[in-house]
């Protein structure tokens, strides 16, 4: 399954809330599934009611695929088991476990959506983020992902209880002040075998990726059911000062594992060439 788009659906509330930095991601995304996406459960998705004359009937809302979490509708897109975020300021992929699918209540595309979900509500949240360029507050993308994975906890904990792992990485455009002018900064986050690149394309040079973090062989370190790992102990977070016109990407492992990274490059510039 393929898709495509250029930013990922967003609440009207969310979509009236606009970062203040003077610089912001001209976004777009491509998606490969190599099996379809799993259903959320309930009470993630409506599930449709009988009738109209249903004792507290769900009718209305079940016409409305979107998924939902604590009221809100869930950020990001699902692709198989991964998710993606997609934004004017902040871009994220998480790659779910696959294997939960073979494990009773195992649902790893719900643990790496709404980590992802939960993370960018952070980020909207924070008013360092939000803040005009006047201030000198610092974003923490790091707390953001902590906070995510224990809000993610409690949702999947009973009586909804759904085991699951993802990997996670995003990256959060921020400036800086120098001078007399403001630069763009790139906070980029990691925990896992996700990655994030940044590629100059006038140049066709990789001016940063993050580096992969394993526990052994085909074990990334990952957030959730049974994994010693936390975003607190063990996300490691890079500022990066880019240029405009530098393209950020946010790729799962399957993307990183079947291109070499000069195949990457080359299809960034030939993409910017048309």
């Amino acid at each position: 399954m393929i898709s495509e788009g250029t930013k990922t659906p967003l609440p009207k509330p969310a979509l009236r809330q606009k970062p203040q930095s003077p610089f912001y991601f001209d976004t777009g995304y491509a998606l490969y599934a190599k099996r379809p996406s799993r259903p959320f459960p309930p009470p993630f998705l409506s599930m449709p009611s009988g009738s109209f004359s249903d004792p507290l009937s769900t009718h209305n809302r079940s016409r409305d695929r979107r998924s939902y979490v604590n009221g809100q509708m869930i950020r990001g897109i699902t692709n198989g088991d991964d998710a993606v975020l997609v934004g004017e300021n902040f871009i994220g992929a998480n790659d779910g476990v696959g294997a939960w699918a073979q494990k009773p209540r195992g649902h790893a595309a719900l643990w790496s959506r709404l980590i992802l979900h939960f993370w960018a509500l952070e980020v909207e949240r924070d008013s360092s983020v939000t803040s005009t360029t006047s201030t000198s507050l610092e974003p923490n993308p790091v707390a953001y992902l902590q906070t995510a994975y224990e809000h993610t906890l409690e949702a999947t904990a009973a009586p909804n209880e759904w085991k699951g792992t993802t990997t996670a990485c995003g990256a959060l455009l921020h400036h800086v002040h120098e001078a007399p002018s403001i630069e763009p900064l790139l906070y980029v986050t990691n925990l896992g075998d996700s990655q994030v690149m940044v590629v100059r394309p006038e140049t066709k040079e990789i001016v940063y990726k993050t580096t992969e973090q394993w526990h052994w062989f085909d074990c990334p370190r990952q957030l959730g059911t049974n994994s010693p790992d936390t975003p607190q102990a063990n996300a490691v977070m890079d500022k990066i000062k880019i240029r405009e016109g530098d393209v950020v990407l946010a790729m799962s492992d399957g993307v990183v594992d079947n291109l070499w990274e000069h195949e990457v490059v080359q299809n960034v510039h030939e993409s910017m060439q048309k």
